[in-house]
Order: C-alpha cells, then sequence, then structure tokens
C-alpha cells in the first residue's frame, strides 16, 4: 500500500473503531443506529467517541441551508458542523469538537495548503496516499483517548464524493487486527405491495460495499418493523455474515427508545464480544439504566409549544425540537410541538398560537419571517403567553419591545433594514473593520454573567452560565439608556453584550443571546 513518508499520519493512534455505512438511500437513520450502539457501550463502561464524515466540499455545514441539510450544530469550539453531531452528543452526553466532524473541504484545503508550503518535497500530490493518510490521521486524532470510537461515513455507498473515504477505512482496516475493526452497514428493508420484507435492496448495497474492499461485519435493517427470522437467515446467506450478526432497526415513537430497541437485539452484546472486551464491560446488572428510565418515564400531562420559524421542517430546528422533549421528560409531561408559518401568520397561523401554552422564537438569518416573528413576540407579551425567544427570537423581542412600547417607530435589526432609523440591533462598533463574513460571527462557548435576584438567576442557580452562540448582531449599546427605564430587564452580559433578557410582571417572557438548546441532554435538560 503506498505511504507517504512526510505524512502526519500516526496509526498508532486509537483503540477499537466502529465505521458506519450506509446502502439503497440516504437518511435510513445511519448516525441515530451508530449513536445508540455507543449509548450501549458507554453504559456498559466503555469511554465512547464518535466522528461524522461529511463527503461534501463544503469545509463545514455553516453556509448550508437547513432544507438541504437540517439545522446547523454549533459545538463548544465554534465548530459549524452536521446536525448528526448533535445526536451524537446528546446520546452519548459528550461534548465534541470540529475534529470530530470530517469534510471533503477540510481535508483538501489541508493537504493543497501542505503542498503550497512545500511539504511534500515535489511529490506528486495524489488521492492515495495524501488525501487517504489525511483523512486516517483525522479519525485516530478524534478517537485518542477513548475506548471505542464511532466513525458514521455520510450518503450512501456509491456516491461518487464517498470513494475516497470508503477507501482510506480499506486501508484503516488492513493497518488494524480483526478484533479492533468492526463494519457495519445500514441498510433499508422495503415491503412488497403484498407485505413481504424484501431482501434484495441489502443484497445489491452489501454487493456494492464488497466491490470497493468492504466486508461488513454486521448488518442493520431499516423497517417498519422488526424483521422476521427467515428475512435475517436470508441477508446473512447472502451477505456472508453470520444470522446472529444481522440486526432489526424498526421504526420507533421516539429515536431515544432506539437504543432499548437494539439493546433487546442483543447488538451491545454482539459488539463487545467480538471486540473482545467481555471481561472489561460492566455486567449486565451493574450497567448505566438512567436512560431506559428516562426516556420511559410516566408523563402525566400534555404540553403545546408553538414554534415560530420560516422552515417547515423538523430537522431545521431539530435541537430545539429535542430539548422540548428533554424538559418534558425531566417534568413528566408530553410535549407537543406545534409548527407556525411567520411568513403567514394570519389568520390560520395566528391561531395556532392561540391555541398553544407557550412561544418559541428561535434563530435564524436574513429578513424573510422576521415580521411574522416580530408578531408572535407581541401576542405573548400582550397576552401574557409564556415566551422563549432563542437568539434571533431574543432580538425580534427587542425590536418588538423598542417599537410597541418604547415608541421608537421604525426600530429594527440593521441586519434586516439597513436603513432603520433606530437600530437598536447592531454589529458593535469593534466589528465595522472586519471583512470577512465569518469573521464577525460569535460562534462556540462564551461566560455570561448573570444578575442577581432575576428569572434568569433562578433558572441556572448561579451568577454564570457557559453556553453556545451562532450570531454577528447584538443589542446596540447606544439604545441601553432607553431600555433601562422600561420592564424590560437585561439579566444576563458579557461585557458590552446583552445576553439575557426578561420581563417584569410577566408569567414567564425570556430570551437569549445564546442557544441553549445545543447543550440539552436527556436526563440534563436545558435550565
Amino acid at each position: 500500500m503506498p505511504t507517504d513518508s512526510d505524512s502526519e499520519y500516526d496509526p498508532s493512534l486509537g483503540n477499537k473503531f466502529i465505521f458506519v455505512t450506509g446502502g439503497v438511500m440516504s437518511g435510513l437513520g445511519k448516525g441515530i443506529t451508530a449513536a445508540s450502539t455507543g449509548r450501549l457501550l458507554k453504559n456498559a463502561g466503555f469511554d465512547v467517541t464518535a466522528v461524522k464524515i461529511d463527503p461534501y466540499l463544503n469545509v463545514d455545514a455553516g453556509t448550508m441551508n437547513p432544507y438541504q441539510h437540517g439545522e446547523v450544530y454549533v459545538l463548544k469550539d465554534g465548530g459549524e458542523v452536521d446536525l448528526d453531531l448533535g445526536n451524537y452528543e446528546r446520546f452519548l452526553d459528550v461534548d465534541m469538537t470540529s475534529d470530530h466532524n470530517v469534510t471533503t473541504g477540510k481535508t483538501y484545503q489541508h493537504v493543497i495548503e501542505r503542498e503550497r508550503s512545500g511539504d511534500y518535497l515535489g511529490k506528486t500530490v495524489q488521492i492515495i496516499p495524501h488525501i487517504t493518510d489525511d483523512i486516517k490521521r483525522r479519525i485516530r486524532e478524534a478517537a485518542e483517548g477513548s475506548d471505542v470510537c464511532l466513525v458514521e461515513v455520510g450518503g450512501t455507498v456509491g456516491d461518487i464524493e464517498g470513494m475516497p473515504y470508503l477507501e482510506a477505512l480499506r486501508q484503516f482496516a488492513h493497518e488494524e487486527d480483526d478484533e479492533d475493526i468492526l463494519f457495519t452497514h445500514v441498510t433499508l428493508v422495503p415491503y412488497s405491495k403484498n407485505g413481504e420484507q424484501k431482501t434484495k435492496p441489502t443484497q445489491h448495497s452489501v454487493k456494492e460495499v464488497r466491490s470497493i474492499g468492504l466486508q461488513p461485519d454486521i448488518i442493520v435493517g431499516r423497517c417498519d418493523d422488526e424483521l422476521e427470522p427467515h428475512t435475517k437467515e436470508k441477508i446473512a446467506l447472502f451477505c456472508d455474515i453470520p444470522t446472529e450478526a444481522v440486526f432489526s432497526n424498526p421504526d420507533v415513537e421516539d429515536v431515544y427508545h432506539v437504543p432499548l430497541v437494539v439493546e433487546e437485539e442483543g447488538l451491545d452484546e454482539y459488539v463487545i464480544d467480538r471486540f473482545g472486551l467481555a471481561e472489561r464491560a460492566l455486567p449486565r446488572e451493574e450497567r448505566a439504566n438512567e436512560w431506559r428510565e428516562v426516556v420511559t418515564s410516566e408523563k402525566e400531562g400534555e404540553v403545546e409549544v408553538a414554534l415560530v420559524g420560516k422552515y417547515d421542517l423538523e430537522d431545521a430546528y431539530m435541537s430545539i425540537h429535542e430539548s422540548l422533549k428533554h424538559a418534558g421528560f425531566d417534568l413528566g409531561v408530553d410535549v407537543t410541538v406545534r409548527w407556525v408559518d411567520a411568513d403567514e401568520m394570519a389568520p390560520r397561523h395566528a391561531r395556532r398560537l392561540e391555541d398553544a401554552d407557550g412561544v418559541v422564537v428561535p434563530g435564524g438569518f436574513g429578513m424573510r419571517g422576521t415580521q411574522g416573528k416580530i408578531d408572535a413576540v407581541e401576542y405573548a407579551r400582550a397576552n401574557d403567553v409564556p415566551f422563549l425567544g432563542l437568539c434571533l427570537g431574543f432580538q425580534m423581542a427587542v425590536v418588538e419591545y423598542a417599537r410597541n412600547v418604547l415608541g421608537l417607530a421604525g426600530a429594527h435589526s440593521a441586519e434586516v433594514d439597513a436603513d432603520t432609523p433606530h437600530p437598536v440591533i447592531d454589529i458593535l462598533p469593534e466589528q465595522y473593520e472586519v471583512e470577512d463574513m465569518g469573521g464577525t460571527m460569535r460562534l462556540g462557548t462564551h461566560e455570561t454573567e448573570i444578575e442577581p435576584g432575576t428569572l434568569a438567576h433562578d433558572l441556572y442557580g448561579a451568577e454564570s452560565c457557559h453556553e453556545r452562540h451562532r450570531h454577528r448582531y447584538e443589542v446596540n449599546p447606544d439604545y441601553f439608556e432607553a431600555f433601562e427605564d422600561g420592564a424590560l430587564v437585561f439579566s444576563g452580559s458579557a461585557g458590552n453584550r446583552m445576553e439575557i433578557l426578561e420581563l417584569e410582571d410577566h408569567p414567564f417572557f425570556l430570551g437569549t443571546q445564546f442557544h441553549p438548546e445545543y447543550r440539552s441532554r436527556p436526563g440534563r435538560p436545558s435550565p
């Protein structure tokens, strides 16, 4: 196998690796399957981490449209990544960094920068070994210090942009002992019109994998229901694996139940045995059971929350949906999220607001839907409806209050209306000279000081918090004095940046410039 003596690649890093690929179609649930496997291994006492490979040419997900790729998830170091990293953080209860997201853009950028600086000493720079070595390097460095690293390859086997990654994994397996590597292939098992589970798509998908030089050790069948015994036997026969290595991942009511389903199938025990880790694993009766207790907890009521946004797509607000669910677990209530189109507030969507127990206005960029969000803020403020504004939702609460309470006609965010007479939301003066679009972004975890005696202080139980940010505009310091005389209080700040707002004499009215939803977990909901 070609190698590069000038490579940064260290093949000794890492311990055990599970590579997860998918076939037939994208969006099957590779990430949830991998995260569920990781959750069970963590319950058994192992340190688990994950890597998500995204074969697109973007360096990161920061500029991607939510309609195409779902929400942009923000990590503690400011990395803007695929929403699957959010699932890994929630399932594994770990904080990841941008090193755990490998993209084609990142990989090629790094290799080309090294070539330009002369690091390869005149060699011809090629996919093999230079790109594949960089892919393997990134995986191993992210895995360092963990017992098991899950590596999910985005897209489906056969996608042209994914080929360098699959070649890198083939080399990876060549470098490791058999008991340190597992290949899991997630595939669709559809029903025929007469109700028969069909294995042919799986057979073709595995044939494609094997043509690349990879042999699945485990096949997980995504189906409406559990795989029937004869379906498992047929998959095993034609895909050349033991029948006990074929597992079901049927549709469930809640993704948090997937670990429970695959545990009943015995996936965790199979992985532990294949890795030779049985003696190191906690005995079944000593394994952590908090996950099961949290996600199957009894519910005694229902709360309906209106989510006012511009993307009619749950994936675009995935972390908010999930954190509302986490709060419901903690408080013993079912949370139903109702979509309210910020572009069409009247009349149908306005009625949805009236039917809701609370209103959430999420973050976003651009002008579309901002007036609908302002209208939703006004409705919640004027009618004593519990309100939570996140990032842009926080900013629109400032705009609404400036217009309708302080009487600043035409007040707006300079991001939305550059000609507003009252830019109550604006870029801070120290940002004016920054030309690079990403340079003005406030990203990642930052500390917020919280005022004692406020609602925010009651919620956090502390005088500071550390939360993740993703925004460019701030409350304009020129208007601080105008707000001081009203009922709107800035209860959290970071220097001259206002971070939390709340409204006196209101049942619950809170806005945060940061995104608390990114740090919420089952069993550990955001305050």
